[in-house]
């Protein structure tokens, strides 16, 4: 057995749609539109378009946990966006997000309808909008930005790098493989640190941080992600498995996670929210 010829990189890189992989017929390096569509309006004040991917989780958390505590303003419709069909190259999507990434929110609660996008953003409009899971002094309100901004640097190596080289990429890479995989477990360090001083992120509160972080990291310590716990050992991160547990208990959580969710378990499947009701636990079938 030979080694592969070792590659030797372009002067002037194009475009190859053979690159193959699992989201080869969604990546380009252009922006902008593909297709005209129109995108639905509900008659609830808030507009999410969105998928139930880590990113999207983040926000109808949010929104329910707003929800939970009584802010009747945070009502919200939830439009599917099929990212693997192309969904979000829409010209209407893109209008809102010209990156073209889920989630993206129409706030139509004023009298101009308001575009946010990016989760984080979202995060931080939604918590200041309604004063709730952003504290308001100067230094804890700091540190729950801080660890927010942490999620946002951080999820990069975890999604578009660990995930996509050991669980999408056509072929294996050792290499990169390699370098994600330290990574991610020098963050999960990060956050198993982090919570041996304070029960939340931020510290004695739940906050947006905690709800950045937990689809991601939580998500990973629960394995719901790329089914890469066991090769990470997160077992062994014993104070991040007790703060995921913590948080998946919270019956917003718990509804949050099941919107505009399209794969998993049929149960945990609510393609579109346009009412608490649609979240009702379904039927058993007889």
């Amino acid at each position: 057995m030979t080694d592969a010829a070792e590659y030797v990189p372009p002067k002037v890189w194009t475009w190859n749609k053979e690159n193959g992989g699992r989201f080869a017929n969604i990546n380009r390096p252009v922006a902008g539109p593909t297709h005209d569509k129109t995108l639905p309006v509900g008659k609830h004040p808030m507009q999410l378009y969105s998928l139930a991917t880590p990113n999207g989780v983040k926000v109808t958390v949010m929104l329910e946990e707003l929800l939970a505590l009584g802010h009747a303003g945070a009502e919200y419709d939830a439009w599917l966006i099929n990212i693997g069909q192309g969904d979000q190259f829409g010209s209407d999507f893109v209008a809102i997000n010209p990156n073209s990434k889920i989630p993206a929110l129409m706030d139509r609660s004023g009298p101009e309808p308001i575009r946010v996008f990016e989760s984080g953003a979202i995060l931080i409009h939604l918590a200041e909008k309604f004063g709730a899971f952003l504290p308001t002094e100067p230094g804890p309100r700091a540190e729950c930005l801080s660890w927010l901004f942490w999620q946002m640097g951080s999820a990069p190596y975890l999604g578009g790098g660990f995930g996509h080289f050991y669980a999408y990429a056509p072929t294996k890479i050792e290499y990169a493989i390699d370098r994600f995989a330290m990574e991610v477990k020098r963050q999960l360090d990060v956050l198993e640190r982090r919570l041996a001083e304070t029960p939340y992120l931020a510290g004695d509160a739940y906050t947006i941080a905690d709800m950045a972080v937990w689809p991601w990291y939580g998500g990973l310590a629960k394995g719901l992600l790329y089914d890469a716990g066991e090769f990470l050992a997160v077992h062994e991160y014993k104070r991040v498995n007790a703060w995921a547990d913590k948080i998946a208990e919270r019956p917003a959580v718990q509804r949050g996670r099941r919107v505009n969710r399209v794969f998993g378990e049929a149960a945990d499947q609510v393609p579109e929210r346009h009412d608490a009701s649609d979240l009702d636990p379904k039927p058993a079938a007889s």
